[in-house]
C-alpha cells in the first residue's frame, strides 16, 4: 500500500512538474532531475562490500557445519543398513526411528540457518540503502535537484544515464564513512 501511495506521489509530481498540472507557474524554474541506482549503489558502497564479504563468511561457515552434519547422518545410516540385518526387529525400528528424527533435525536445522542467514542479509542491506538514503536527500538539497527517482522502481520506464548519480552517491556514501 504504502509503495503504491509512493507511485502515485511521484506521478502526480512528475505530471505536475513538467507542466501537466493545473497550476502552471507563469515563470518556470529549471528543473534538476536525477536517478539512483539504489540495489547497485548498495552492492557497491564499502558497506555493501563488507556486507557481502560478512555473509559470505557465515555462508562457507555453513557449509562446513552441513558437512559434518551430513557425514554424521551417512555414517547413521551405513551403520543402520550394516547391522539391520543382524538386529531383531525392535531395535531396528528404534535405529530407524532415532535416524529419521535426526534428519527432520538436519533439515529443520538447515532451514532455520538459511532463514537467518537471509535475515541478516535483508538486515544489512536494509540498513545501507536507509543510509544512501540520506546521502541521497543531503544531495538534492544541496545540489538543487528538484527530483531523484529510483532507478529501479518500476514507475521509471527510462533514464538517461546522464541523469544518472549512483557513482556520486556511492562515493559521497563511502566519504562519509571514513
Amino acid at each position: 500500500m504504502r509503495k503504491h501511495l509512493w507511485e502515485i506521489g511521484i506521478v502526480a509530481g512528475i505530471f505536475f512538474l513538467t507542466g501537466g498540472g493545473w497550476i502552471a507557474p507563469a515563470h518556470s524554474a529549471e528543473f534538476k532531475i536525477a536517478s539512483v541506482d539504489i540495489q547497485r549503489a548498495v552492492n557497491e558502497c564499502n558497506a555493501g562490500k563488507e556486507a557481502k564479504q560478512e555473509i559470505a563468511k557465515e555462508v562457507e561457515k555453513f557449509k562446513h557445519l552441513i558437512e559434518g552434519r551430513q557425514h554424521e547422518l551417512q555414517s547413521l545410516k551405513e551403520t543402520l543398513d550394516k547391522q539391520g540385518a543382524m538386529l531383531n526387529s525392535e531395535t531396528r525400528a528404534a535405529k530407524e526411528r532415532e535416524y529419521q528424527a535426526k534428519l527432520r533435525d538436519y533439515q529443520r536445522w538447515g532451514e532455520d540457518y538459511q532463514n537467518d542467514l537471509n535475515q541478516k542479509r535483508a538486515e544489512k542491506e536494509r540498513a545501507i540503502s536507509q543510509s544512501l538514503q540520506k546521502v541521497i536527500q543531503k544531495l538534492g538539497a544541496d545540489d538543487g535537484y528538484t527530483l531523484i527517482l529510483e532507478k529501479n522502481e518500476a514507475i521509471v520506464l527510462y533514464a538517461a544515464k546522464a541523469i544518472d548519480i549512483t557513482d556520486r552517491v556511492i562515493k559521497l556514501h563511502d566519504a562519509q564513512k571514513k
